[in-house]
């Protein structure tokens, strides 16, 4: 199991997910309760409810908002499209046609550590201005998922 992960209980329905994808868009949840989790969660969600390209506006423009209402700043738009291209993937695999929670638990499961993007993208690349402002294509593998 993932060490990330263990200590966070399954989703058990699609409305708990769907809950939590009301409160992050509209700023309910603190900075500290949005972590990977939750990120991959909602990008699920997204995917699984819009097309790709929707998808992709609504999780770009949900965090630019989410980040700003918290005063904060760090929307980093490579991180952002390349965990949605990982989520996109998991649901182009072949037995995806389950119920969402079941889907959700087991992304968390193969996906959940957050340090999968290290292995495509070296620390300067992604640290870049230029990463955080547009998408960059990954600079030690391309994608292999």
């Amino acid at each position: 199991m993932n060490p990330e992960n263990h200590q966070h209980q399954p989703f058990e329905s699609a409305a708990e997910i769907e809950i939590l994808v009301q409160k992050f868009e509209s700023c309910q949840l603190s900075l500290a309760e949005f972590k990977h989790r939750q990120h991959l969660t909602v990008a699920l969600w997204y995917l699984s409810t819009s097309t790709e390209r929707e998808a992709i506006e609504r999780m770009c423009q949900g965090l630019q908002r989410f980040i700003s209402h918290h005063g904060e700043t760090g929307y980093h738009e490579t991180i952002t499209i390349f965990w949605l291209q990982v989520v996109r993937a998991f649901l182009a695999k072949p037995g995806t046609a389950r119920p969402l929670p079941e889907l959700a638990n087991e992304l968390l499961e193969t996906h959940g550590n957050s340090r999968l993007i290290n292995d495509y993208y070296s620390k300067d690349l992604i640290s870049s201005e230029g990463a955080r402002q547009t998408w960059v294509q990954p600079n030690i593998k391309p994608f292999d998922f």
